[in-house]
C-alpha cells in the first residue's frame, strides 16, 4: 500500500501518471508496504494473457524472487528516478530517504526492481545513468543500502501510517535497537542475477 499522503496526477504524455506528496513525508517514513492485496502473477498466467494485458503487467509490475508483483493501488504509478526519494530495503517496504515536500513526486530507482529489459532513462537528473539495466541492482546495491540505512535511523521518530501493514515489525524493532543490521536490498534480487 502506498503512503496515504499521496495522490495520482498526470505528468505528461511520455510519462503518464505519477504519485505526488500532498503533505510533507519526512525522511524515514515508510512510503510503500507490500500488503496482502498485492498480486503475485504466475508466469503461466502472464504468458497466456492477451498482448494488451501483458503490456500492462510489464508496465505496472515489478519482479522479485517470489514472482512478478502487481500492486493493487496507486503504488504501481511510482515513477523512476536515478536520484529517487524512496528506496527499497531488505524488508517488504520502501522508505523516504529524504524529506518529500508537498507537490513533489514520489520516485524509486527501477534498477532495484529487477527490470528484465534495459530501457532508456528520461528522469533528467544530473546523475542520470542514461540506461537502466537488470544488473544495476548488483552494481549499486551497496550505495542504495547505505542510503536506506541512513534514513532508517529516523523510523521511530516519524509518523508511520503504514505500520499496521508491516509484516516484519519484530525484525524492524531489532534493527532499531541495533541488535541486527538492516537487511540489504539484495534479498530482492533475482537468484539468476546473483
Amino acid at each position: 500500500m502506498i503512503h496515504p499522503d499521496s495522490e495520482l496526477r498526470y505528468v505528461s504524455d511520455e510519462i503518464g501518471y505519477g504519485l505526488f506528496a500532498t503533505r510533507l513525508i519526512p525522511k524515514g517514513t515508510f512510503t510503500w508496504v507490500r500488503d496482502d492485496l498485492d498480486q503475485i502473477i504466475d508466469p503461466a498466467v502472464q504468458v497466456a494473457l492477451p498482448l494488451m494485458l501483458e503490456r500492462l503487467v510489464q508496465t505496472y509490475s515489478y519482479l522479485e524472487p517470489r514472482g512478478r508483483i502487481l500492486c493493487w493501488d496507486h503504488g504501481r504509478f511510482v515513477n523512476h528516478s536515478c536520484e529517487p526519494n524512496c528506496r527499497s530495503t531488505g524488508f517488504d517496504l520502501e522508505i523516504a530517504v529524504r524529506d518529500i515536500h508537498p507537490g513533489e513526486q514520489l520516485t524509486d530507482d527501477y534498477g532495484s526492481l529487477n527490470v528484465d529489459y534495459d530501457f532508456t532513462c528520461r528522469c533528467g537528473v544530473s546523475s542520470c545513468r542514461q540506461t537502466i539495466r537488470a544488473t544495476d541492482a548488483l552494481r549499486y546495491a551497496e550505495a542504495w543500502d547505505r542510503e536506506a540505512a541512513d534514513a532508517f535511523r529516523f523510523v521511530a521518530d516519524v509518523n508511520q501510517p503504514l505500520w499496521p501493514l508491516v509484516k516484519e515489525q519484530a525484525d524492524i524493532a531489532l534493527v532499531l535497537r541495533n541488535e541486527i543490521p538492516l537487511p540489504s536490498c539484495r534479498v530482492h534480487i533475482l537468484p539468476e542475477l546473483l
